[in-house]
């Protein structure tokens, strides 16, 4: 599978600074009948019980839903991976892949969207040249991997470059995740078409508008035009 439609889809997450906000159920609540079906959140700092009740939550209201792990040893993407089991979400993104955690994730029934190229912080920060990332991808892939979680706007180098030659070029699911805060990116974010891209903290910038759910509404519309 590619693409689930013509455009990106907006996966928006319930983060601020790549940690989950603490009344991110009530923010999902206020925002379920809007355009996006696609929510997730990052592995800290909510307990496993809310992380559940809220995934459980959006998947009675027919959300796809994503747990991203910014982590970047295989203990941790193991401990990540089992999160999102017992949670019950659909997708895990990031980890820096690992034999164990894919085969955890194709054991369990969850897709798998690692991060490519070196990586460290948090907020991430993603170094590397783009032909080994795209290559580190395509390995990946090989492996199993149903997709790939590029963080294309933390990019040190060329982000518009990297992120145009690996959409281009990785025959999977790409998500751009990180740092989307602009309708400049926006547009940009559709002249490269991905399978998806994120958006957390501009949300809560108000980048895009001054309700939650404006911007989201906003931002889906802006995508489809």
């Amino acid at each position: 599978m590619l693409k689930d439609l013509n455009r990106p889809q907006l996966i928006v997450m319930l983060t601020w600074n790549d940690y989950t906000v603490e009344n991110a159920y009530e923010i999902f609540h206020q925002c379920k009948e809007s355009p996006a079906t696609c929510w997730g959140f990052k592995e800290h700092p909510l307990p496993i019980s809310e992380m559940t009740r809220l995934y459980s939550y959006m998947k009675a209201c027919g959300m796809k839903t994503f747990l991203e792990v910014v982590a970047y040893t295989e203990e941790e993407g193991l401990a990540g991976a089992q999160m999102a089991v017992e949670c019950g979400c659909d997708v895990l993104m990031g980890t820096k892949f690992s034999d164990a955690v894919n085969d955890f994730c194709m054991e369990h029934g969850i897709k798998y969207m690692p991060f490519v190229g070196d990586i460290s912080g948090r907020p991430s920060v993603l170094r590397g040249e783009v032909e080994e990332l795209i290559h580190e991808a395509e390995e990946c892939l090989q492996k199993g991997a149903y997709g790939i979680d590029l963080l294309g706007y933390r990019y040190i180098h060329d982000p518009v470059s990297l992120n145009s030659s690996f959409v281009k070029r990785i025959q999977a699911p790409v998500c751009l995740a990180g740092s989307i805060d602009s309708e400049e990116r926006l547009d940009e974010v559709k002249r490269v078409n991905p399978w998806a891209f994120t958006i957390g903290s501009a949300f809560f910038e108000h980048k895009f508008g001054n309700t939650f759910l404006e911007q989201i509404e906003h931002v889906c519309e802006y995508i489809n035009q």
